[in-house]
């Protein structure tokens, strides 16, 4: 069984009401953070094959795959950080340092849901197996190791991003543009960048006891990433946009228009951030008004774009 990180022993946090053991094992999965898998629509979505039944109902099987991983990449991460998690404000509620779900019974479950998920990626697509199987390498890397090493941990969240939205073009067989890749990395490092500056904002000084890379990072510094992170992007976009603009004769003004809700909706993030939100990434999708227009917003004139092409 994994160690788990080292820290002062903490007597669990009970939660109040009833237990309730399958509740438990549902909300260590985080289901509200499976919003992330979402990305496995993005390739087809892009190359404008998503209209069809099949390529759809690969990728919603897909997406399920990787709630099925991302399910034993929670119980593994919770398990291995019960004593760090047990001195966090908010993450001492959690089951399993709250000591309902026991850490031997979170393993195993987590060893099953990331084998299932390897499993059957092979059966949807033989070629898929090996992304998943990366993906939960890079989880099980991350767990054990890599969020250990500053940098690294960083790179390892986005790295799992970037390999969900790979997924989608391999289950449904869909090419990857070298603007696609580039613009999905950026945009991840931004995400990554901006939860650590907000947990970095919130704990302060006890932020190295909970995540032992934070007391490396400094505010500037993980600033300078979000900068350099949403540069990037916004400008891969903006290139690839206008190539396809150029290479379209009728509907190239589309491309081209949809890069102001892209640009918007990243400097309104970049604000969220700025203002010490951006912790829990999902949650400032699902509960930011503006970000959501800007995002509809985008949503519509890149659909038009690529579809009516």
């Amino acid at each position: 069984m994994p160690r788990p990180d080292r820290a002062p022993a903490v007597e669990p946090h009970p939660r109040a009401g009833p237990p309730s053991p399958l509740g438990d094992i549902i909300r260590t999965a985080r289901p509200r953070q499976w919003v992330k898998n979402v990305l496995v629509f993005a390739a087809p979505g892009a190359a404008g094959v998503l209209a069809h039944p099949q390529v759809l109902v690969r990728c919603v099987l897909t997406c399920a795959l990787f709630c099925l991983a991302s399910a034993g990449t929670y119980l593994l991460n919770d398990a291995i950080d019960v004593r760090a998690d047990r001195l966090h404000p908010t993450k001492r509620s959690r089951p399993i340092a709250a000591g309902r779900l026991p850490v031997r019974q979170a393993v195993l479950i987590a060893a099953g849901t990331l084998t299932a998920s390897i499993g059957l990626s092979g059966l949807l697509r033989p070629q898929l197996a090996p992304v998943v199987a990366v993906y939960v390498a890079i989880t099980v890397s991350y767990s054990l190791w890599l969020k250990h090493q500053p940098v690294l941990d960083i790179g390892a969240v986005a790295a799992g991003f970037v390999v969900r939205a790979i997924a989608g073009g391999v289950a449904t067989g869909v090419p990857l543009s070298r603007w696609f890749l580039i613009v999905t990395w950026f945009g991840s490092l931004l995400m990554v960048s901006g939860k650590r500056h907000a947990e970095l904002a919130e704990l302060g000084h006890d932020a190295g006891h909970h995540r032992a890379t934070l007391a490396q990072y400094s505010l500037s510094y993980l600033r300078d990433l979000r900068s350099l992170s949403s540069t990037v992007a916004i400008a891969g976009y903006c290139l690839w946009a206008f190539d396809k603009a150029h290479a379209t004769e009728h509907l190239g003004f589309w491309f081209e228009l949809s890069v102001v809700p892209f640009v918007l909706a990243i400097l309104r993030y970049a604000l969220i951030l700025d203002g010490g939100g951006g912790g829990a990434p999902e949650d400032v999708v699902l509960g930011d008004r503006p970000l959501q227009l800007t995002g509809l917003a985008w949503l519509v004139l890149f659909g038009i774009s690529v579809y009516a092409h």
